[in-house]
């Protein structure tokens, strides 16, 4: 039986990271729900170079094609350039998407990341600031920033990337615990889950909603390609983009505080889950066997 898609018309929303990958699906969906999409990134009309293992590396992916692809699907979008390890450059960047879009902001997606794995005895200390200015820092700043918008408007959604990294490690250890080099990326998603429950306690009596949502296990994107095996079964970026959408309409009282994930979320609630230009329904979520076995399904 066809549900109706949430319709979330008339919202400005802000997706960091949207020149590809997570960030642009989740864009895409937004925009198809009927939100106003201020994408955000370093990328603006050509690819930005970044680095990994101490290497420059350049990823496809750029704000003018995240906005080309919202718009032909009848979509609305407005990119805006920013570096959001530039403190002041992330600091002003929810006051020029709200400018550029009316004078409101109601949606706030905190999904731009940096990954350059290695273990801690050996990791520089400008990949672990990085790490850390990018999962804890800037979704304060721009939270912060956005609130007042919020406020003003009598309700808001904020939703911060995840990761089922950010749960603890198995115990014995497992191989890939001692060699994968991640755990500094994991422990900055674990203060982004508790930062992200604390705002939410904060803000849930001004109609505020803040939730995590990150994948049930691992999605395939131009920017993690690499460090995903292979061999290891990945999941269809578009049950994330589902489950943010699900995220940023109901009132804070009914859905707030979760921390949840991609495929568990929409199983659990039982959610129909559409393409990312809403147009076709996709088969019903399926809780991955290879999931981490310790994610709560209803994300509280």
């Amino acid at each position: 039986m066809t549900t109706i898609s949430p319709d979330i018309s008339g919202k400005v929303a802000l997706v960091t990271g949207a020149s590809r990958g997570i960030g642009r699906a989740i864009a895409q969906r937004l925009a198809a729900a009927g939100a106003l999409v201020v994408v955000t990134a370093r990328s603006g009309t050509a690819p930005a170079a970044g680095s990994r293992y101490g290497q420059e590396h350049i990823l496809p992916g750029t704000l003018a094609e995240t906005v080309a692809l919202i718009e032909a699907a009848g979509g609305k979008a407005i990119a805006i350039p920013a570096d959001i390890e530039n403190l002041e450059a992330c600091k002003a960047l929810v006051a020029q998407a709200a400018e550029a879009s009316g004078g409101r902001l109601d949606i706030l997606v905190n999904n731009a990341g940096f990954v350059d794995f290695a273990p801690l005895a050996e990791m520089s200390f400008s990949t672990f600031e990085r790490t850390l200015t990018h999962y804890v820092r800037a979704p304060f700043v721009l939270s912060q920033a956005a609130i007042p918008y919020m406020r003003a408007a009598g309700a808001g959604w904020i939703v911060n990337i995840g990761s089922q990294d950010s749960l603890p490690p198995s115990r014995p250890y497992p191989d890939h615990e001692k060699t994968r080099g991640y755990h500094a990326y994991a422990a900055a998603k674990a203060a982004l889950n508790r930062l992200s429950q604390g705002m939410a306690a904060e803000l849930i009596d001004e109609n505020i909603a803040v939730n995590v949502l990150g994948p049930s296990t691992a999605i395939r994107t131009p920017g993690a390609d690499s460090l995903i095996p292979a061999e290891f079964p990945t999941e269809d970026v578009a049950y994330l983009a589902e489950s943010v959408l699900a995220m940023c309409h109901l009132p804070a009282a009914q859905r707030t505080g979760l921390v949840a994930f991609s495929m568990h979320f929409p199983h659990y609630h039982k959610l129909e889950v559409r393409s990312l230009d809403g147009k076709t329904i996709l088969p019903p979520a399926v809780i991955p066997a290879w999931s981490n076995p310790a994610i709560n399904p209803s994300g509280e």
